[in-house]
């Protein structure tokens, strides 16, 4: 397989299908393979002699074995599990004309495995939370992820719908502008109407807003030109995004102000939090 592929990052929960969607729609529209990953995450158990270290010696040792053979053959299911989930997922994605297909079943951190193989990855994409969180729950790892990475990361959190409508959030800052770049070129989204969205005072608007709307112009993408009063800035795109059926936000995510992001709350988790549309995160 060639580099730069799409990587989807699948673990049985209920939006494992959507990822797939997602997957193999940014597949279609760039041409790039689809990888699609199961991480086994290392979880911590009770330690063997913690369970048996009160009992005699002779019988310690017989459990000891058979809580070996029990966590081995733990072990075998669970990759068995996720060799299942994999072929499934495959299946999906070639249903939806992809052939350039990879399933990849990794032990060990996720974090640890996208960092280590960050160079070949496209786009991540990745569900808004894992089997075992609750509706409105953010997954374990993926603030962590989009934190720790330096490719776009999009955040699955519904049924797949093609993407008729993106807004870009637009601040001017580094990572809004990699947001901007990614826009224009590509292939994805530079031939989807874009709602160039600012939320702030007034006179900074009409500058940062036209420096933005210059860029997507010249890059051919029809656009329009939206100011939101100051105020909660995920509250008003969360609401504009309801209001204009907004099918994908992208943004950039976080700021390079940790202290600001821990007194005032990140715009990034705000947003995972309460948008009912995936989000394009860029660092």
């Amino acid at each position: 397989m060639n580099n730069n592929y799409i990587l989807g990052c699948i673990d049985g929960a209920s939006l494992t299908t959507a990822v797939c969607d997602y997957a193999a729609w940014l597949a279609g529209k760039t041409g790039a393979p689809v990888k699609l990953l199961h991480n086994l995450e290392h979880r911590p158990q009770a330690p063997i002699a913690d369970l048996s270290g009160s009992i005699g010696l002779g019988s310690q040792e017989e459990l000891l074995e058979e809580l070996i053979k029990v966590e081995q053959h733990r072990s075998r299911l669970l990759m068995e599990k996720g060799k299942l989930m994999l072929d499934a997922a495959s299946q999906r994605v070639e249903s939806k004309g992809v052939s350039d297909i990879e399933t990849w079943q990794r032990n060990g951190s996720l974090q640890e495995t996208l960092i280590e193989h960050e160079q070949d990855i496209r786009v991540l994409v990745m569900g808004v939370r894992g089997e075992e969180h609750r509706e409105g729950q953010l997954g374990a790892h993926l603030e962590t992820v989009i934190r720790s990475l330096h490719k776009p990361v999009l955040v699955v959190n519904k049924a797949f719908a093609a993407p008729q409508q993106i807004m870009l959030a637009y601040d001017g800052q580094e990572a809004s502008r990699k947001a901007l770049d990614m826009v224009v070129s590509s292939p994805a989204l530079s031939d989807i109407h874009c709602h160039l969205v600012y939320v702030g005072d007034e006179q900074s608007a009409e500058s940062i807003l036209a420096e933005a709307s210059a860029t997507l112009t010249r890059g051919g993408v029809a656009h329009q030109l939206v100011h939101l009063p100051k105020g909660r800035s995920d509250e008003q795109l969360c609401q504009y995004q309801t209001e204009q059926n907004i099918d994908l936000t992208v943004m950039g995510a976080y700021s390079h102000h940790p202290l600001r992001d821990m007194l005032l709350g990140s715009l990034t988790a705000k947003m995972l939090q309460k948008t009912q549309q995936p989000l394009l995160l860029l660092r």
